[in-house]
């Protein structure tokens, strides 16, 4: 962020504040966009602008891409696998959650772990302990919502700056408001926790995704990893209602939402680009080299986090309009309001 500024531009497919059914089109400029105009550019003429990129970087995607897509330049492989393409994504993403919030759906995340700094938040289960997390965590430098563990998790980042290394670490994304039946148990592709695990994988550096309790699940007894259904005809909304008094499933039962919020948990490694030197081959000479630094952060699960929001955003708009279709906003809510309607009636 010390030379980008990340401002979004709509080009197409709003009018006046509207959309009107066309693709909607975003733009970022990138400020060191002018001193790659010949080094990117699409022109034959400007071939050999800059001198080829030879040197792989360990825990990138540099030197199995350029084996995959056979070139020996890897400057094709690296600008494309940059986490820079992230920040359309959160672009993209902050529409597909204003879409969702038409609908009482809200999105946010908090950082869980730097390094082995740790919050144990556990599994939140209701609305507003969710959005009490997110409120405090977006007061963080590093975005975790617990102010003491903040100050523990910048002075370890501070101290990996000083040795030259990077750190990772944990975070949780979330969605609350969310009504029961997006995604299906019926086919693997259309599983809402599969298709929102593939989301949160396809993020740079994430190397593991859970739902809910995730991996301590693994430790724990069928009856305590359950949540237990209930039944009210009286509820603050007046209406019939099933409820779980926990969310170990973290909102996701067969593939299908439940109606508690949605917890997705992920894991991210640390940045592979380090000031410390790593080992590696050089693609042509075939001689070992101290890899290259090039710019980047210390650790960025506090931004990864954010991504996340994003991709949950789109997953859950995509799934919402597959439930509830329409070519409008006007016909959505109606589909919605039957569907609710239906619900009461169950």
């Amino acid at each position: 962020m010390s030379i980008e500024t990340d401002r979004a531009e709509i080009i197409s497919g709003v009018r006046w504040g509207k959309t009107i059914g066309s693709p909607i089109a975003v733009s970022i400029e990138n400020k060191d966009w002018q001193n790659w105009r010949a080094g990117m550019s699409v022109l034959i003429e400007d071939r050999g602008a800059i001198p080829p990129v030879t040197r792989p970087r360990p825990g990138h995607a540099d030197l199995a891409g350029a084996l995959k897509y056979a070139t020996k330049d890897v400057r094709d492989i690296l600008e494309r696998s940059s986490a820079r393409e992230t920040a359309m994504r959160v672009a993209l993403g902050a529409i597909a959650k204003k879409v969702l919030a038409d609908f009482g759906i809200a999105i946010g995340s908090y950082v869980t772990q730097i390094g082995n700094v740790s919050f144990p938040a556990g599994i939140p289960v209701t609305d507003a302990e969710l959005h009490g997390l997110f409120m405090a965590a977006e007061k963080s430098p590093v975005r975790c919502p617990d102010e003491r563990a903040s100050q523990h998790m910048v002075r370890q980042i501070d101290r990996a700056i000083k040795g030259k290394t990077s750190l990772g670490g944990t975070f949780t994304a979330f969605a609350t408001g969310v009504p029961v039946g997006l995604g299906s148990h019926s086919n693997w592709d259309r599983k809402l926790d599969g298709r929102l695990a593939q989301a949160i994988m396809s993020i740079q550096a994430i190397k593991g995704t859970s739902i809910g309790d995730g991996f301590a699940m693994a430790s724990t007894s069928g009856s305590a990893a359950m949540d237990e259904i209930f039944f009210t005809a009286s509820s603050k909304s007046g209406e019939k209602t099933f409820y779980r008094k926990t969310n170990h499933a973290g909102g996701i039962e067969g593939g299908i939402s439940n109606g508690m919020p949605i917890l997705i948990s992920a894991v991210m490694k640390p940045i592979p680009t380090l000031k410390k030197p790593l080992q590696s081959v050089d693609i042509i000479t075939k001689q070992s080299f101290s890899a290259a630094y090039e710019r980047s952060d210390t650790c960025a699960v506090p931004a990864a986090a954010v991504v996340a929001e994003a991709m949950t955003a789109l997953i859950l708009a995509d799934t919402f309009l597959e439930k509830f279709g329409g070519d409008s906003k006007k016909e959505v809510k109606r589909n919605v309001l039957g569907y609710r309607s239906y619900l009461k009636s169950f």
